[in-house]
């Protein structure tokens, strides 16, 4: 794969075998002359030295490779990846520049093993597929002041774990790094990497659209830059889009830890969604697919990694390119997927590392916030029609934020002759529940109900200086008397005294019951709770009419 030669496994060990060759065939030269009755004498001294070159050649080889290979038996740096690595070392600390452990990243062995997470059926299956008459690809990776070191790694790995005859070329589209050599080093070490360098700052959606331009292949393929593709992680994908070419297909995304950047698998029983703040989430399957190979149709996609044909981007109106730096993306491309012709599905038998971070390493022009918003609503406004009122019900703040001119993507949508939001939650996402009944906050004082941004199973609910803007405080109850925010409810498990209150996936159970006397909020089930205010924490404490458990709920 390399340009300069290098020393595989498999290369080091042809190289000893063919240093058999010369003493096995003097002794059977020997043997053959001796069973005819040849006057050869034996080549006792010639026989002796070539087996001490042999021996010697052998052991070298075998010393060279182990100079190779760390105790795991990974292929280590050689001098190139360490040189090319080491100009840009991580600082006091690791994580001040990327977000992630860059320290473990740059001593993780490029090109190393990593476990094989796909399901045994997807081995049987994979030797099914008919490769000779799969689509090629061009990989497209944009990136922006990216770790060396995961950067190579990314683009190693599909490499190595592509056949050759189906990838057609690597992209790299450099977003305006500081130092162009990231990128342009890569490309003079392999043969099939390209680079593309943008002048200014483009953003991640603009340098994909570029990086598509350029690519020749029938199939793109997008992947983050900080990524680790798997053992056949390829083939399901192309086989999948060459049964049908409007779908989009996407890998099982695993997880490259941030601290240690140790490889784990994810589960294949996962689909993308979103709640009603329009932030991707992923959520467990309710009905498992007959088959752990079978493809999982999916609402949304997580937007980092896909494959499409060429025709299909283009058709589709690739991307929105009024949409600045990151965020939202995602979704629109899923709304404009589904709503006008085509299907999204995860292919379980594909499988690829990704480093999930917990903050952005690059500043947003304007801030985050508003260029999420910005995103967020131009994709509402062009394809979730009388549903957005939804969105802006749940993020009141975005209304302030301007989203640029769309019509060229109305134009595009009625081009397309797509179906309307109404379809898509019928057809596609029927579990996306519309919000019902009460909005508003809960709170005490000048303190409301607040997430503090933490939205998942088992997060805590705290108190925080009410904004009256929703997001994180607006928390409404519903006909069924669950206390709902997003798509989470408020729980407890038991009767204990004094517990956490713990958001949980809205079940309708009994645990998740409460009821509004006066101005307390007494649990269905365990009826001697109160929600209690302990601290700036949510909790369940016994009713004792206390200053801490009377409650002013704002419907």
């Amino acid at each position: 794969w390399p340009k300069s030669t290098v020393c595989r496994e498999s290369v080091c060990f042809g190289v000893v075998l063919g240093g058999c060759n010369c003493p096995i065939g003097c002794l059977r030269r020997w043997s053959r002359a001796r069973s005819s009755g040849g006057k050869l004498r034996r080549p006792r001294g010639r026989l002796l030295a070539v087996g001490v070159l042999w021996t010697a050649a052998t052991l070298s080889i075998y010393l060279v490779a182990s100079l190779h290979r760390d105790a795991t038996g990974s292929v280590v740096h050689d001098e190139w990846t360490s040189r090319y690595i080491g100009k840009r070392p991580p600082g006091p600390d690791p994580y001040a520049a990327h977000k992630f452990n860059q320290a473990a990243s740059d001593e993780a062995a490029i090109g190393r093993p990593i476990p094989d997470t796909r399901h045994p059926h997807c081995l049987a299956l994979h030797n099914s597929y008919d490769t000779a008459h799969l689509p090629q690809t061009s990989v497209i990776i944009a990136f922006h002041n990216e770790a060396r070191s995961a950067l190579l790694r990314t683009v190693v790995s599909v490499l190595r774990r592509s056949p050759a005859h189906l990838l057609k070329e690597i992209i790299l589209v450099d977003d305006a790094s500081d130092d162009p050599e990231d990128g342009l080093e890569i490309q003079q070490r392999f043969d099939k990497v390209s680079v593309i360098r943008n002048h200014q700052r483009e953003g991640l959606v603009r340098s994909r659209v570029l990086g598509a331009e350029r690519a020749s292949a029938p199939v793109l393929t997008f992947l983050d830059s900080h990524c680790e593709c798997n053992s056949g992680w390829l083939e399901p994908l192309l086989s999948r889009i060459r049964e049908d070419p409007t779908r989009v297909a996407c890998p099982v995304i695993d997880v490259l830890s941030m601290e240690t950047f140790a490889y784990f698998p994810a589960s294949s029983d996962l689909r993308g969604g979103f709640d009603w703040n329009l932030v991707f989430k992923w959520e467990f399957l309710t009905r498992k697919p007959d088959s752990p190979t079978d493809s999982i149709l999916t609402p949304a996609m997580a937007g980092g990694l896909f494959a499409i044909t060429r025709s299909e981007f283009r058709r589709l109106g690739t991307y929105d390119t009024q949409m600045d730096v990151w965020g939202a993306e995602n979704l629109e491309m899923s709304f404009r997927v589904w709503q006008c012709g085509g299907t999204i599905e995860i292919v379980p038998c594909s499988r690829v590392g990704h480093v999930f971070r917990k903050q952005h390493p690059y500043t947003f022009p304007g801030g985050s916030g508003k260029v999420f918003a910005r995103n967020t609503r131009r994709a509402a406004e062009v394809w979730m029609d009388e549903y957005k009122r939804h969105y802006y019900e749940q993020v009141p703040a975005a209304k302030g934020v301007p989203y640029g001119d769309i019509s060229a993507r109305l134009k595009l949508r009625e081009q397309l002759r797509c179906n309307n939001f109404a379809w898509y939650l019928k057809n596609v996402y029927p579990e996306l529940k519309l919000p019902e009944n009460v909005h508003g906050y809960i709170k005490q004082g000048n303190r409301c109900l607040d997430t503090l941004g933490s939205v998942s199973d088992d997060a805590s609910v705290h108190l925080y200086p009410c904004h009256y803007q929703g997001g994180n405080q607006d928390f409404r109850i519903t006909k069924h008397n669950q206390i709902m925010v997003h798509d989470w409810c408020l729980s407890v498990d038991n009767s204990s005294v004094g517990q956490l209150v713990l958001l949980r996936s809205c079940r309708g159970d009994e645990s998740q019951k409460w009821m509004r006397e006066g101005g307390k909020i007494r649990h269905g089930a365990y009826t001697e709770l109160c929600l209690t205010n302990n601290n700036m924490s949510a909790v369940a404490d016994r009713c004792a009419g206390l200053d801490s458990q009377i409650w002013l709920t704002k419907d």
